[in-house]
């Protein structure tokens, strides 16, 4: 049987590089290459797309992946039938390119922006299409849609950057007005926690502010919801499924970039500690935001369950989320009962029955 060519996408010009490329990682070594021929197609933070030559994946996180002798100067092409281009000395070498694996986090990557380019390409790719990663990525137009959805969420307010540098005590009265302390602060368009703060006092929002204004011209400040952190993975195109409900520990303050891939002050319960009732309920709710947001592929729905009440409450969603060995996507398809291996062939296969 023919095997179908796969590029993997990883790294890219994002504060989440460093994730992508542990994400990477997992999803080359688990990748079946008795089905697939691979191309690793890394992407630096200066810009330069490059086609590993190694087959030691372990290369990426350490970052020494960037200078192995095997690696070519690569690019995808827009232009449609071309594929995957890698560049040896004058010479051009063309690969077609069955499916795109984007397993890249944050800017550039889960925004919309590589999904545009390989729309254009005409290659399948896996995850949502343009437009539903473009709501996704900003939080403040996946506030909306989920509010149209009518799936309850934190109460938030939006707050440009522009606003800050004249304005500051302004808008820093009007938040203390609207929410009680603590608050969240999150650029609109980031992942994995980079650049979210949690404020108890008027100049911890302050610092949170300009903390998030570095990330995005946006920022999203929320109400504090006090209830446990329950992920949920989900998969299909038009029939979706939600995998088992995770919870999360940070440990923390919360769960913050480092909680997430740096210390093991973290701790995963699979299933989450909350009912069968309740577990139902976001589940059902995760189906309804992944739809009402136009997602396909995959994507991980993120809710707080109150302790007070057991509400269900939607904290946000991830279009590509980690695939690292401890991320919680695969881990809770994993103890749904379908194994690493398999979740990466059942999105090949959803990418190429969406087409493009």
């Amino acid at each position: 049987m023919k095997k179908q060519t796969v590029c993997v996408l990883f790294g890219g010009i994002s504060p989440e590089h460093e994730v992508s490329l542990r994400s990477a990682e997992s999803v080359l070594n688990n990748l079946d290459k008795s089905k697939y021929q691979v191309f690793p197609l890394g992407i630096t933070k200066e810009g330069d797309w490059i086609l590993f030559g190694g087959e030691d994946y372990s290369m990426l996180p350490k970052g020494t992946w960037k200078t192995h002798p095997g690696n070519r100067r690569a690019a995808i092409s827009p232009v449609r039938g071309q594929g995957l281009l890698s560049f040896e000395g004058e010479s051009v070498v063309r690969e077609r390119i069955d499916v795109v694996f984007p397993v890249l986090h944050g800017e550039n990557g889960e925004d919309g922006a590589m999904q545009g380019l390989l729309q254009m390409a005409g290659i399948p790719y896996v995850g949502p299409h343009v437009a539903a990663s473009a709501v996704a990525m900003d939080k403040t137009l996946t506030k909306l849609v989920v509010d149209h959805a009518g799936v309850p969420q934190a109460a938030w307010q939006l707050v440009r950057a522009s606003e800050l540098d004249n304005h500051m005590e302004n808008t820093l009265t009007e938040l203390e007005m609207r929410f009680r302390y603590p608050m969240f602060v999150k650029p609109a368009g980031t992942g994995s926690s980079v650049g979210v703060s949690k404020a108890a006092d008027r100049e911890a929002l302050r610092a949170a502010l300009q903390c998030a204004a570095k990330y995005d011209r946006k920022i999203l400040v929320e109400e504090f919801i006090h209830g446990r952190e329950i992920e949920v993975a989900v998969m299909g195109n038009e029939t979706p499924v939600a995998s088992i409900c995770g919870e999360i520990d940070s440990g923390a303050d919360f769960y913050d970039y480092d909680a997430k891939y740096i210390t093991d002050t973290s701790t995963a319960y699979i299933p989450a500690r909350i009912s069968d009732e309740v577990a139902e309920i976001v589940r059902e709710a995760a189906v309804r935001v992944y739809s009402a947001i136009g997602c396909q592929g995959l994507s991980r729905v993120d809710f707080f369950v109150t302790y007070e009440e057991n509400r269900v409450v939607f904290n946000e969603i991830n279009t590509i989320p980690g695939f690292t060995s401890i991320s919680m996507y695969p881990k809770l398809f994993e103890a749904s009962g379908i194994p690493y291996p398999q979740i990466l062939d059942e999105l090949i296969r959803l990418a190429v029955e969406a087409g493009v």
